[in-house]
């Protein structure tokens, strides 16, 4: 089957949830499909832009880092391109890029959306993004063959004849690869299990003031708070942000990979996860498997994986979250063990593939 991707920026080494999502899921198809992988190219570089090792193919189109044009741009040139190309099935990644899909139907192309967030629910859209985000959903909704939901929550809100055509399949997770290495996280002034950590994109969404505040009113001196993301559109926020730490207890070294992020995650005290809004977090997973202790807001997505309830904090809350960051700190650290068998990576592969082979929106015999 030839499958051809859009809705990501791209990958490998792009920031983003759905960038993480598809670098991971592609290459354990690429030897069933012939997959042709659609990226931005303001993303592509000289560190990612050979990644013929993966088994796929990449084109990449012309687009903007302009905020709401963006995924715009890039989700039409894909589309015209597809339309000619004719694939068996197009696979569109979250319902914003799904907007031009009608015209994938004009050849009876196989439309394939993951669902991966209510994107007209972050802050950082305005009024009429939103009004157009949610007739795009509306669009991609109708025209889609089959519907992956990556959070179940989010899928039972829909219709029975939306639910007959979709399959909940989540977000995975790679075995964790301890460090022993700790020149990194000396580099940024930490040490080991002296610090909290938090990993996502600079947005408001991820509710970082929240985080930030509860951190500093939490009077923790011996500790430092580590946000690890990109800033891509949102820079008021990040100068908001930068400008609560009046001590020098907030490090941000930015977007990081491979063995750096692994040494943050090896050798923290904690990890917190503030989100106001999420698809399914991945970095979510990934802490756990890291076998860290574990404080995220009580947004449904975050409660899709089995932790305790008292890893949970009321959303928004920065009084809860300080008592909760020093109850934890203050005991003697210990791993935690969490349940991630449903997050393996090749069975969400598996069922993805499933999906495609069926062509049939009516089968559902995964």
């Amino acid at each position: 089957m030839r499958i051809n991707v859009f809705g990501t920026r791209g990958f490998p080494l792009i920031q983003g949830g759905v960038e993480k999502h598809c670098e991971c899921l592609y290459p354990l198809l690429s030897d069933k499909c012939d997959i042709t992988v659609f990226r931005r190219k303001p993303y592509v570089n000289q560190k990612n832009r050979n990644a013929d090792n993966l088994g796929i193919h990449f084109v990449d189109l012309p687009s903007t880092k302009i905020k709401g044009i963006e995924a715009a741009l890039h989700s039409f040139f894909a589309t015209i391109y597809s339309l000619f190309q004719k694939p068996d099935i197009v696979h569109i990644h979250n319902i914003g890029p799904a907007f031009f899909s009608p015209i994938l139907k004009l050849r009876k192309i196989k439309v394939v959306l993951t669902y991966h967030s209510a994107n007209y629910e972050h802050d950082k859209w305005g009024w009429f993004a939103k009004k157009l985000l949610k007739w795009s959903e509306r669009i991609a909704m109708n025209t889609a063959d089959t519907i992956i939901f990556v959070n179940k929550f989010q899928q039972q809100k829909y219709s029975d004849e939306i639910q007959k055509k979709s399959f909940y399949i989540p977000n995975g997770i790679n075995s964790a690869v301890i460090s022993q290495q700790d020149d990194f996280i000396t580099s940024l002034g930490l040490e080991k299990q002296k610090y909290i950590l938090s990993v996502g994109r600079i947005t408001l969404e991820k509710g970082f003031d929240v985080l930030i505040k509860a951190f500093l009113k939490a009077e923790l001196y011996d500790y430092k708070l580590v946000i690890a993301g990109g800033v891509e559109g949102e820079e008021v926020y990040f100068k908001t942000l930068s400008g609560l730490d009046t001590k020098g207890q907030v490090v941000f070294p930015g977007f990081i990979q491979g063995n750096k992020l692994s040494q943050l995650y090896s050798h923290a005290a904690l990890f917190v996860l503030s989100s106001y809004n999420e698809g399914f977090p991945i970095v979510l997973l990934e802490a756990m498997s890291y076998h860290l202790p574990i404080l995220a807001s009580d947004i449904e997505a975050n409660k899709m994986v089995e932790m305790d309830i008292s890893n949970y904090f009321p959303v928004g809350n920065v009084s809860a979250l300080t008592n909760q960051i020093k109850e934890t700190l203050l005991k003697p650290y210990s791993s935690q063990d969490y349940s991630l068998e449903e997050f393996d990576w090749q069975s969400i592969a598996d069922q993805t593939f499933n999906v495609y082979a069926s062509k049939n929106s009516k089968d559902h015999s995964l």
